[in-house]
This record gives structure tokens, C-alpha cells and sequence, in this order.
């Protein structure tokens, strides 16, 4: 049986041998938190903030961002080797604005019954970089995921995610279990010791998005969201480090540091991750725990949980990211983020 993320993350950090949770730095970082929320810098809204996201009146929303999170993985740049751009942005922001010119250029890359065949020339071009030149990474195997994806959405689902969606009923374990059901790319898995661990970045922030993107209203409205996560990936560590929240072996931190690879399922990147979850956990616990120890502060328990956390800590690295770039990051190429 796969032991779901939360109960994952318990698991590896109890385990951990090469990447530590200091307790104390959690508690700073919360009362960080506790401020930002009091500021409204922490907000459901901030998902429409990006200018390349879509917008929850535009029809074709909930498909678009199933697009953007079925291909929500590997933007690291290989060293000595040029960035990928698009529109001037990179990463995961330059396949949102490639995604969206596809979008004003006529071509019907939301729709399954296109990207179930679609070739990978015909991805190439979508995804052409601002030199025409730089392609975005693991091009074979996004190709591979788009089919397989838009063949269980023409097969079963009515050739639309809203199908998923309705069939779950406002919950967010349910699709969330639906997802990595159904859909094989989703499926991020590992084995650690005795146990079959989960982490389900992808699936995860799909929900998470798509409850962002309507404000926890309409196909947005999860009476469960905090049942997901922070979601799992190779830049939010660096923001927990920087924090203190997160620390690793002077082994590890070695191999970080020359540009060591880490396989996927590896024990390191295993560590990293699932101490990942385990100090948003903490942090979000005691921001609730602030919360209720303030009568005056106008906040709710409500008013936090992991995607939040989540968001403002990925947001936090991007605005410093000069600051955070001699702090190194995990790499490891897959599909999973």
C-alpha cells in the first residue's frame, strides 16, 4: 500500500540521515508568516496575479491548467548551458507564456484530442524559445505524457478535466487519489526502506491551482483542502535553507554544491523532499497556533495551509533569487517536478 504524503514525509524525516529540521528556526519562519498574513501578502488571490495563468472566467480554464501541471516538471538548466526563455521569462513561467502564446496563436494545445497526437516537432515549435534555438528540457517524455494524458481524458472523461472534477465532489483527496489513479505521469512514488512513500508534487499543485485559481469557489471549492501538501520539488528547499528550517550533511551539501546529480528515488533526494514536506507541516501548525494564541489578530485557522505556505515560500525565492542562487539545489531529471 502507498502511504499518502503527509504520512510520507513523518516517515523519511524520522528516518533522515543526511537532511536535518531545526524546530526553532521553524518558529521564526512562522511568526514571518503570521505577519505576511496579517499584510494580506499571503493570499488565495495571488495565483491571478501572473499575467500567463488563466483567468477562472476564461471556459477553457480547468483544462488549461491540467495542461500547465501535467508539464510542471525539470526547467533546471544544465551548467554552462544557456536558459531557456520565452517572452523573457523562464522556468516554469516561460512554459506558461509559451502555453499561452500556443493559446493566442489559434493552436488548440488545451484540447486533448490535439495533444494526444500532437508530434514533437509540433511541441518544439510551441515551445521555441525567444532564440528559436533553446528547447525546453525532456522534450521525448513530455511528448509521451500529453498522450497518455489526453487518451484518458477522450477515453473516460469526456475529453475535459472538469469531468474529474465533478466525479470527486468537493474533495481534494478524492480527485487527488483519482489523479494519480488515472494518470500515469502523476504517479511519484518511491520506495524508502521498508515502506512505498508518495509525494504527488504534480497532482497536488493541480488541485492546489485550480482551488487558487477560483478562490475556493465553484470547481475550486474543496471542502478538504488541507489534505494536500506543500508541493515537493527542487526550489522550495533552497528557500527552507536559507530559512534555517533545513539543513543537510556536509556529504550532501558537498555533492550539492559540485553539481552532483541525485537520481530520482535516491536516498538524498527522498530526504530532501519528504523533510521538505515535513518542516511546511510544522511551520503551518504553528502559524495555526499563533493564530489562536492571538484574540485581536482578525485571522482564522482557515486563513492558512500548505499551498499557501507553499506559494509564498516559491514566490520568496523568485524575488530573491540573486540572494538564494549560492545556496545550491537538488538535481535531479524526471517527470515528476
Amino acid at each position: 500500500m502507498v502511504v499518502m504524503p503527509r504520512e510520507s514525509a513523518k516517515i523519511v524525516s524520522a528516518y533522515a540521515k543526511n537532511v536535518f529540521i531545526d524546530d526553532e528556526a521553524i518558529k521564526a519562519v512562522a511568526c514571518k508568516l503570521l505577519e505576511e498574513l496579517k499584510e494580506k501578502r499571503i493570499d488565495i488571490n495571488n495565483f491571478s496575479q501572473c499575467k500567463f495563468h488563466p483567468k477562472c472566467s476564461d471556459p477553457k480554464a480547468i483544462d488549461w491548467i491540467f495542461l500547465l501541471d501535467l508539464l510542471n516538471f525539470s526547467f533546471w538548466t544544465e551548467e554552462n548551458a544557456n536558459k531557456w526563455k520565452v517572452n523573457g521569462q523562464t522556468g516554469y513561467f516561460a512554459m506558461c507564456a509559451a502555453i499561452k502564446r500556443a493559446i493566442d496563436e489559434g493552436t488548440p494545445i488545451t484540447d486533448p484530442k490535439y495533444y494526444s497526437k500532437i508530434t514533437k516537432n509540433e511541441l518544439e515549435v510551441i515551445f521555441r524559445g525567444d532564440d528559436n534555438t533553446i528547447n525546453i528540457p525532456l522534450i521525448n517524455e513530455r511528448v509521451k505524457v500529453l498522450h497518455e494524458a489526453g487518451e484518458v481524458l477522450l477515453n473516460k472523461y469526456k475529453g475535459t478535466f472538469v469531468e474529474c472534477i465533478k466525479s470527486c465532489a468537493g474533495s481534494a483527496e478524492k480527485l487527488l487519489k483519482l489523479i494519480v489513479t488515472d494518470f500515469h505521469s502523476f504517479q511519484d512514488e518511491a520506495q524508502f526502506q521498508t515502506y512505498k512513500i508518495s509525494f504527488y508534487k504534480r497532482a497536488q499543485i493541480l488541485i492546489g491551482d485550480i482551488w487558487a485559481c477560483f478562490k475556493g469557489k465553484e470547481y475550486g471549492e474543496f471542502y478538504d483542502i488541507d489534505f494536500l501538501t506543500m508541493f515537493a520539488d527542487y526550489r522550495i528547499p533552497q528557500v527552507l535553507v536559507h530559512f534555517g528550517t533545513l539543513k543537510y550533511s556536509s556529504s550532501l551539501l558537498n555533492k550539492l554544491c559540485s553539481g552532483f546529480k541525485l537520481e530520482s528515488g535516491s536516498v538524498e533526494e527522498i530526504e530532501i523532499r519528504g523533510c521538505s514536506i515535513e518542516v511546511v507541516e510544522r511551520i503551518n501548525n504553528e502559524v495555526k497556533h499563533l493564530i489562536n494564541s492571538h484574540n485581536n489578530l482578525r485571522l482564522k485557522e482557515s486563513d492558512i495551509n500548505c499551498v499557501l505556505i507553499d506559494h509564498f515560500l516559491w514566490d520568496y525565492r523568485r524575488q530573491y533569487a540573486k540572494e538564494l542562487d549560492s545556496i545550491p539545489f537538488h538535481k535531479t531529471r524526471c517527470i515528476y517536478y
